[in-house]
């Protein structure tokens, strides 16, 4: 993971590209992305969405996760740590108890 950041991090200073990369652009950027990404399946089923645009979903997964590394990195937030503290807090909102095979809220539970 680390020699991908380096590599992201080697593309953007080559283009100076740091002054535009504020932690709000960035955020705005991923929120932006992720509605690229969501675009792939407006009005089509799961699969058929899948099968039809897997190589532009692939791309726009890329722009949400390449912006997502670049904000954790500038912030100084350890994603690999940042993962496992959410894996554990969700593990005490949604317990196997109550959560298994539920898609419900973990104030519905």
């Amino acid at each position: 993971m680390q020699e991908l950041i380096h590599e992201l991090l080697v593309f953007r200073k080559e283009r100076d590209w740091e002054q535009f990369h504020t932690p709000k652009d960035l955020a705005i950027s991923i929120s932006l992305e992720a509605s690229e990404l969501l675009e792939n399946f407006q009005w089509k089923e799961s699969q058929t969405a899948v099968e039809q645009n897997l190589p532009k979903i692939k791309e726009e997964l890329a722009d949400v996760l390449i912006y997502a590394l670049y904000l954790a990195h500038d912030l100084d937030i350890n994603i690999q740590e940042a993962i496992e503290e959410k894996i554990e807090k969700n593990k005490q909102k949604y317990p196997v108890g109550k959560a298994f095979g539920s898609n419900k809220k973990y104030n519905e539970l």
